[in-house]
């Protein structure tokens, strides 16, 4: 068993419980935990052995961990609920810290933007799919681990704009929501395409062909399915009424505070 997976997600998990205040949607930290669950599930034996073998497992892993794993977690609204356990006077320097730092407001601001949002995740998907990079990937665990935090940190940004996760909500309609998810489903359109006509095996780490062809159908279907329900769901709320206004820009009353 890899330790470092088990560690990160315990301490997620044990921050998340932590940091519970007064009344929360049970629902809410049933998805979290369930988030945290699934990940470790993919990140460690026997499935992480499976994705040393096979470019579909691989692949699949990858799949719950760009799309399944961050949706689950941001519905949880762990952000700053993860924060509070920490020692208040810590709380209340960082966060007078960050506050005063233009360059970081700035930062965030931009990075939580949809379109940026989806740009910095498309891109990390395409780099680590260059043959070179993802075999040293699958040859070098702490470049595998790189791989991963480039695409779940990303994918958390972009799920949690969208799902209305504070601190990085976007104030943006619901038809637009189902825009940008569907715009997510493009790259693992084009990623399948190109490894499901591929007349030889693309990756030297994995020579079978037929286990790629297979791997090209699990990014074009499953590896689109959580992008299509959100567009569809996104595009119902917009029907109903009030559905085409932006979320107010004041605190819901169920968002934690930083301090």
């Amino acid at each position: 068993m890899d330790p470092l997976p088990l560690v990160v997600c315990g301490t997620a998990a044990a921050l998340y419980a932590l940091g519970r205040r007064g009344k929360t949607r049970p629902w809410r930290e049933v998805s979290f935990y369930c988030g945290v669950a699934l990940s470790f599930a993919v990140l460690e034996p026997p499935f992480d052995d499976w994705a040393d073998t096979w470019l579909s497992a691989h692949m699949t892993q990858h799949i719950v961990l760009m799309t399944v794993v961050p949706p689950l977690v941001v519905l949880g609204r762990p952000w700053p609920r993860m924060w509070l356990p920490f020692p208040l006077r810590a709380r209340r320097a960082a966060g007078r810290g960050l506050s005063r730092s233009p360059s970081f407001r700035r930062s965030a601001g931009f990075l939580k933007r949809p379109a940026v949002a989806l740009a910095v995740q498309s891109a990390m998907v395409a780099v680590w799919h260059v043959p070179q990079l993802y075999d040293a990937a699958a040859r070098n665990e702490w470049i595998h681990v790189l791989e991963h935090i480039c695409f779940v940190a990303p994918a958390l940004v972009f799920w949690g704009a969208l799902l209305d996760a504070p601190p990085v909500r976007a104030r943006i309609d619901h038809l637009h929501r189902a825009i940008w998810f569907t715009a997510a489903m493009v790259p693992s359109w084009i990623l399948a395409i190109v490894l499901a006509f591929a007349t030889a095996p693309v990756y030297a780490a994995y020579p079978s062909l037929t286990d790629q062809q297979l791997a090209a159908g699990i990014m074009w279907v499953p590896g689109s399915l959580t992008y299509f329900v959100a567009a569809i769901a996104a595009f119902y709320r917009w029907l109903e009424p009030g559905g085409a206004e932006a979320p107010a820009a004041e605190p819901r009353p169920e968002e934690l505070s930083w301090t």
